[in-house]
């Protein structure tokens, strides 16, 4: 198996309308036989999948040619999942499934925080994960494009103004002050569900079923690691940024002042 093994129907795919191509999986792990086994799984719900058994090849081609969606094992030689999922970020806000050990939290913290989307822990369950995927996919939907699930265009979503805040849901864009902000899909759907209504505290569990609406249990940590990630690009723009308030015990609101 060579470093990266697209699907064989992968160019011909690439050639047809969006509403007919199949989404594009991309898979990072130096273990070969989880490459092989989860690659069969997915195209057998019907994904393409591109795998790739080392970081640094992964990088290039994922920035070169973005497929809808990746899973990366964390622990892989040359550059691990850590580093390959920060190095992403500076570039992509491509969705991002990280494979976790089963025994170590600190990687599910870390990895959310680099801003991976979600984390399965070794061993898992195939039918999680591509639970997961077709979970996060649907989430990440209406933000390619200003496309329905079908590949229709949909109605543009009304922009969001908060004062220095300004969110464009149909184009996955986010401004502080008119600077940029990159967030990830997960990111953005927790934000514009505390923007929409400022000063409402939202619970962790509301907070956590609008950003994961397809009943995909996620736990406290996984929203907190969210927020904390967004409250440090936000103030990367700007030092002083508070506008996310934690109000312990009730979870958290949006201060558009």
């Amino acid at each position: 198996m060579s470093d990266s093994t697209p699907d064989p129907a992968g160019p011909a795919q690439d050639a047809a309308p969006e509403s007919e191509r199949a989404m594009q999986i991309a898979l990072v792990d130096d273990d070969r036989n989880i490459l092989t086994t989860v690659s069969i799984a997915l195209q057998a719900e019907g994904f393409a999948t591109r795998l790739y058994s080392d970081g640094e090849t992964a990088l290039k081609a994922l920035l070169d040619n973005p497929p809808d969606l990746a899973v990366f094992d964390i622990k892989m030689p040359k550059m691990d999942g850590m580093e390959l999922l920060r190095r992403l970020r500076e570039h992509s806000p491509l969705p991002v499934i990280f494979l976790t050990s089963k025994d170590d939290e600190s990687d599910e913290e870390a990895g959310l925080e680099l801003g991976a989307d979600d984390y399965i822990a070794k061993p898992f369950s195939l039918r999680l994960l591509v639970a997961r995927i077709r979970a996060i996919l649907r989430r990440a939907e209406p933000l390619r494009e200003g496309t329905g699930p079908s590949g229709t265009p949909e109605p543009a979503q009304a922009s969001i103004t908060r004062g220095r805040l300004f969110m464009d849901p149909a184009r996955h864009h986010v401004t502080w002050d008119g600077l940029p902000v990159s967030l990830t899909v997960t990111e953005f759907l927790i934000l514009e569900a505390l923007a929409i209504r400022p000063g409402v505290i939202k619970s962790r569990n509301q907070l956590m079923d609008a950003a994961y609406p397809d009943d995909v249990f996620v736990d406290d940590r996984t929203v907190d690691s969210h927020i904390k990630r967004m409250r440090r690009k936000f103030r990367m723009v700007d030092n002083q940024f508070g506008a996310i308030d934690t109000l312990y015990g009730a979870g958290y609101s949006f201060t558009d002042g």
